[in-house]
């Protein structure tokens, strides 16, 4: 016998409409759920802090032993002895002081001071930097400065080329008061240079210094200066 079967009992003729409204619920769902908001219930308090305490750690305090240095050793005792003698005795080496009397006839020997040849050349050859009585230009250091500014020719070669500086010129005064042993302390050129000795060599006789009222051998330095116009 064959079996027929009833058009409303076919559920493949409905098979995808099922399917998209499934699949629309889904979609609906999944579209509420992300939608979906929760409001928090309010806290009825925050809860309790509680206060743990801390011990305190107290840290003693130490302190590093001073170790002090043993004491010097006593010093070494001194033991006096005495040689006791008998007055009988005579001691040796014993100082005599003779009782004499002086009068003015008496005659002293004492022995003469002689000053060797030697010492006086020494005396006469030593320079000294500074004494107490310095030596002076006749009529001072304004007089000098005139001398000198008066007495300079300027070399010419020196013009031409535009040189120009201060020369320093070291000197001895003597104990005569004579002007020896010039020479240049710190030069510019050596034309400049030599007119400052020439001119230095031509001053004329000085003042000489003295050291505990003798006069002595004194060096002295005269700068000169070489200025263009």
């Amino acid at each position: 016998m064959e079996l027929k079967k009833s058009p409303k009992a076919d559920l493949e003729s409905r098979k995808n409409t099922y399917w998209l409204l499934g699949l629309v619920v889904a979609l609906g769902i999944t579209l509420v759920a992300f939608e979906w908001t929760t409001k928090p219930s309010k806290a009825d308090s925050l809860g309790q802090v509680q206060a743990q305490e801390v011990e305190e750690e107290i840290i003693p305090i130490t302190r590093e032993q001073q170790v002090k240095p043993p004491p010097p050793p006593p010093p070494p005792k001194v033991v006096e002895v005495l040689n006791i003698v008998d007055d009988e005795v005579k001691i040796e080496d014993e100082l005599e002081i003779e009782d004499t009397e002086a009068d003015e006839n008496t005659v002293i020997d004492v022995a003469p001071v002689i000053e060797t040849a030697e010492e006086e050349e020494e005396d006469e050859a030593q320079v000294f930097l500074i004494v107490e009585d310095m030596p002076e230009f006749p009529g001072g250091d304004l007089a000098l400065r005139k001398y000198i500014a008066n007495a300079i020719k300027y070399p010419v070669i020196a013009q031409e080329n535009g040189i120009q500086g201060k020369v320093y010129v070291t000197f001895v005064v003597g104990k005569d008061g004579k002007v020896t042993n010039a020479s240049i302390a710190r030069g510019v050129d050596p034309s400049l240079d030599k007119e400052a000795l020439r001119v230095v060599n031509s001053l004329p006789t000085w003042k000489p210094g003295k050291q505990r009222g003798k006069p002595v051998n004194v060096s002295y330095t005269v700068p000169i200066n070489f200025v263009l116009q």
